[in-house]
């Protein structure tokens, strides 16, 4: 079995994991090599199991790989082999790639220059809408947002990233065949459409919680750095960081309101040594010199329209609100109007891009509005 076929029964023998895998290859070269060599040398291998020799020996397992190739092409999804010239550069270089990668969508050149956002799931009003405006001027200045598509915080770097008009990578910790969450099937089609979605799993793994993890080193292995935006102390977005410490990658972190549990991780990293971000630029200001020539884009300012002009109530409104949700009544109260006025004003402000309305009929100040 030689080529994408010989790579993909590799992989889908039990008990062959990506250090397995790679062991293998250093021993023997390639798959196919593998495939032809006797029990006694695969016997020689350390921690290769009597059913794994045996699945390597059969012809069962060429036939499984085969039926997977017809099913990976009817979903429109590739095999990209470690070692071939379309394997993500920098990923290729980490110390435990994955042998193979899943891939649904395109991978470009460009996306050499691509930064990582990471965070939690069970983000703030604030954690999102500032990890979202990131993304979107990152996306404007030509880097490629990468991110776990993850509730949250990944999932708000994937829309920021597309909403600015750039590409998205999106690491999966499933098969490319089953979305998690799935509430986020219409944006992993945006993704495809606008970047790539990837995996090292087969198809129909599940969202088995020791696969993410697993997954966090490809997130980082595939930028040059990785931004935090809201993490516990526990949360799995520290250990995307520390892999990308140990890939030699930059980590950033974006500071939050002291006392919340969902930003005590980053500012622990802060206090580490990670540089402080408050806007794409500190992030791209870091990167920028060991971006190649050729995919250099100068830095524009961003496109800013006209702001909005606000009568008096509409200004006593949008200057009540902050990052913590007000409830609609209470809004109503401070402001000494009724209900039914509230409710107008902030359907004005919420359609001029300076209010968001969240569950519960509670209100924050839109991030971008801040500075207005």
């Amino acid at each position: 079995m030689d080529g994408e076929l010989g790579w993909l029964a590799l992989s889908l023998a039990p008990g062959i994991g990506y250090r397995t895998f790679h062991r293998l290859l250093r021993r023997f070269g390639s798959p196919e090599q593998v495939f032809t060599s006797r029990r006694s040398e695969l016997k020689e291998i350390p921690g290769l199991k009597k059913k794994t020799i045996d699945a390597i020996k059969s012809s069962a397992l060429r036939e499984t790989a085969q039926k997977e190739m017809i099913r990976l092409g009817s979903l429109g999804i590739q095999i990209i082999q470690w070692g071939t010239e379309k394997y993500p550069k920098y990923l290729a270089n980490i110390s435990d790639p994955p042998p193979l990668l899943y891939l649904r969508g395109t991978l470009l050149p460009e996306d050499e220059r691509a930064v990582a956002v990471v965070g939690s799931r069970q983000a703030s009003a604030y954690g999102l809408s500032v990890c979202k405006k990131i993304c979107q001027e990152l996306a404007w200045h030509g880097w490629t947002v990468v991110s776990g598509m993850a509730r949250g915080i990944d999932s708000a770097a994937h829309r920021g990233a597309l909403e600015g008009g750039g590409r998205t990578l999106a690491v999966w910790g499933t098969g490319l065949d089953v979305v998690y969450p799935n509430e986020n099937l219409t944006l992993s089609k945006e993704i495809t459409s606008s970047g790539a979605v990837l995996s090292e799993f087969p198809l129909g793994t599940p969202p088995e919680p020791g696969n993410f993890p697993v997954r966090n080193r490809i997130i980082s292995g595939l930028s040059l750095g990785v931004t935090v935006v809201e993490a516990t102390v526990r949360s799995g977005s520290l250990i995307t960081a520390r892999m990308a410490l140990d890939q030699g990658r930059q980590v950033f972190a974006v500071p939050g309101p002291i006392g919340r549990p969902t930003v005590e991780g980053s500012h622990r990293l802060i206090k580490e040594g990670a540089k402080l971000v408050e806007s794409a630029e500190d992030i791209i200001e870091e990167l920028l010199p060991m971006v190649d020539r050729k995919l250099h884009r100068e830095i524009k300012t961003l496109p800013v329209g006209e702001q909005p002009e606000l009568n008096e109530k509409e200004r006593r409104l949008w200057e009540l609100l902050g990052m913590d949700p007000l409830h609609i009544d209470a809004i109503a109260r401070s402001v000494d109007l009724a209900l039914a006025e509230t409710a107008e004003l902030l359907l004005r402000l919420e359609i001029k891009g300076l209010v968001k309305q969240l569950p519960g009929t509670f209100f924050v100040r839109e991030f971008s509005s801040y500075s207005f």
